[in-house]
């Protein structure tokens, strides 16, 4: 695997070119253009804290616009989710609950001025990725609350064949890697689900919940993005969910009524993935908030300490 630590592009990011920035910045607007206008469909493989899977995906642009993408995971249990518009419709197995809001590679809705903030863009040259030319983009972040992407971007369609997450030490935390991308527009039977695609829908949130709970601190560049109601990580319940991004990376806030439960607090890290949580004591009762996040774990645990309630006692 080829792959740059960055302790090498940080050191030499003082000789980036403007006309380099200025390549990064036209790779990002083709990356983001690609899903809205470009079809295809291939074989990708996954790996994450050290496990791999291998997936089938078909991708079509309707004539509305709007994309329809359907992933079929081809190892293990059976895993399917279908979207609409980036909306998951249907998913089964263990991503019903899980794919809701994600993307399995940086694509849907990036804007390069606003990443360029966050993250020195880096043209690292050309590669090669199942059988097809493309131009390499580090995302290099400019602070310690985020990770770095390296981006292989194929120079015919836009389309990401292949990404790597890694930390500040250059360590992989995840890869999404095309083998193989047929750019045809998919048969519409392709993108139709199978019977156990489980249909996927958010439960209406209260408008006073995004104004009930904040933080007193986020990451530069994080913003609160959607307020919804999700599973909790830690038990089967519905709860509040707040989805803060920086236009790339993105975390989860759950906010948990305990009801005289008796849980610890807890921080861990899984792959790229962060999770912390604590007690919150309101007037309504004791309260888990829980971060979720491909985000380092410091970052998880700041934020989670500093979550407020709007009724929340002070100690």
């Amino acid at each position: 695997m080829r792959f740059i630590p960055f302790s090498v592009l940080l050191l030499g990011s003082w000789l980036a070119l403007p006309a380099v920035a200025d390549e990064g910045q036209d790779l990002l607007q083709r990356l983001a253009d690609a899903e809205r206008t470009q079809s295809f469909q291939g074989t990708f493989v996954y790996e994450r804290n050290g496990s791999f899977s291998t997936h089938s995906i078909w991708h079509r642009v309707e004539e509305d616009g709007a994309p329809r993408e359907r992933l079929l995971q081809l190892d293990g249990s059976a895993q399917e989710v279908v979207r609409v518009d980036g909306q998951v419709q249907c998913a089964s197995g263990a991503l019903a609950d899980q794919l809701i809001d994600s993307q399995l590679w940086p694509a849907r809705g990036l804007d390069a001025a606003q990443l360029s903030e966050w993250y020195e863009l880096r043209v690292l040259g050309a590669a090669r990725v199942a059988g097809r030319a493309s131009r390499v983009l580090a995302l290099v972040p400019r602070d310690q609350h985020r990770y770095g992407i390296e981006l292989h971007i194929d120079q015919q369609t836009g389309l990401p064949l292949k990404s790597l997450l890694v930390n500040d030490k250059g360590q992989l935390l995840e890869r999404f890697q095309f083998t193989q991308l047929q750019t045809e527009t998919p048969a519409v039977a392709n993108l139709e689900p199978s019977v156990g695609c489980r249909p996927v829908r958010l439960s209406p949130v209260q408008a006073d919940t995004a104004e009930a709970w904040h933080s007193d601190w986020l990451p530069p560049g994080f913003s609160l993005s959607s307020v919804t109601q999700r599973r909790s990580p830690a038990s089967d319940e519905l709860v509040a969910c707040q989805v803060y991004d920086d236009g790339l990376a993105r975390f989860s806030v759950f906010m948990e009524p305990l009801r005289g439960t008796a849980v610890e607090d807890m921080r861990t890290q899984l792959g790229p993935t962060a999770a912390v949580s604590r007690r919150l004591k309101t007037d309504d009762g004791d309260v888990m908030v829980t971060v979720v996040g491909e985000i380092p774990l410091g970052t998880a645990e700041r934020v989670a300490l500093s979550m407020r309630a709007a009724t929340e006692v002070v100690q």
